[in-house]
């Protein structure tokens, strides 16, 4: 990293680089939790050896080649109830960054995967802790595989190998913060209809028959969007169902 400021208000203009670590997003709670740390600090690092993914997962990622970072938001303004919309924002700005490189190839897959086509560019982990009804921090871990060129996973890919060129990390990482400071003062304006409409336009899968699994059984469905609380609703037998995080599964032919 050339350690030169993003063109942002507050995301980004503490940055701090470690060259190896564990987990961003746990590097991050522990500084948060021990001192007084700035919203819009970032953690990121060259090489996450413990990076986490959703459903206890871990993340893939070569040294140097990817971004692997952690971003604090202080989201004081939102109640517990709705920390959905946090995940909405977020993701938005991701999509915003990879749409401009891939129009109409990026899409969001329910809850927190970045998709390019049908394969997985990048996944996003929010950590929020709670005071009272609201959230009183959050702490973002995005993982972007950029210029990584192959995977032990049949499903990843990488910006590089879908635009056939590599990327600046540090431009790449910038262009990403303004997206995060964008949507996330969206947010705080309570602009939370617009965001709600863009994120179910860029949801992977909307409208299209689906195999999911759900417990021991698999089952076709068709996704119609995303209830207030986060939950995805899939029409199966011609009735809506809202399921969980965990309780559903696309099934991978």
């Amino acid at each position: 990293m050339r350690n030169h400021p993003p063109n942002t208000l507050f995301v980004g203009q503490n940055t701090i680089f470690l060259p190896t670590c564990g987990s961003t997003n746990n590097e991050l709670l522990e500084r948060a939790t021990h001192s007084n740390v700035a919203e819009g600090t970032v953690v990121i690092t060259a090489h996450q050896s413990a990076g986490r993914g959703q459903r206890g997962n871990t993340w893939e990622a070569q040294p140097a080649q990817n971004l692997t970072f952690s971003v604090l938001f202080k989201p004081v303004f939102l109640p517990a109830a709705r920390q959905f919309e946090l995940n909405m924002a977020v993701a938005l700005a991701c999509h915003r960054l990879l749409s401009a490189y891939f129009p109409g190839k990026a899409a969001l897959k329910w809850p927190n995967d970045l998709y390019y086509g049908d394969q997985k560019m990048g996944g996003i982990l929010i950590e929020n802790a709670v005071k009272g009804t609201l959230l009183a921090q959050s702490v973002v871990g995005i993982g972007l595989n950029v210029n990584q060129t192959a995977f032990s996973h049949p499903r990843a890919v990488s910006m590089r190998n879908a635009a056939r060129q590599a990327f600046d990390l540090e431009d790449t990482l910038h262009e990403l913060l303004a997206h995060l400071e964008a949507t996330y003062l969206q947010l705080r304006a309570g602009q939370t209809d617009g965001l709600r409409q863009q994120y179910l336009g860029a949801l992977y899968a909307l409208g299209q028959p689906k195999l999911f699994r759900v417990g021991e059984a698999v089952r076709e469905g068709v996704i119609r969007g995303v209830d207030p609380t986060g939950r995805l609703v899939v029409d199966m037998e011609g009735q809506p169902h809202p399921f969980g995080f965990k309780e559903i599964a696309f099934v991978w032919e």
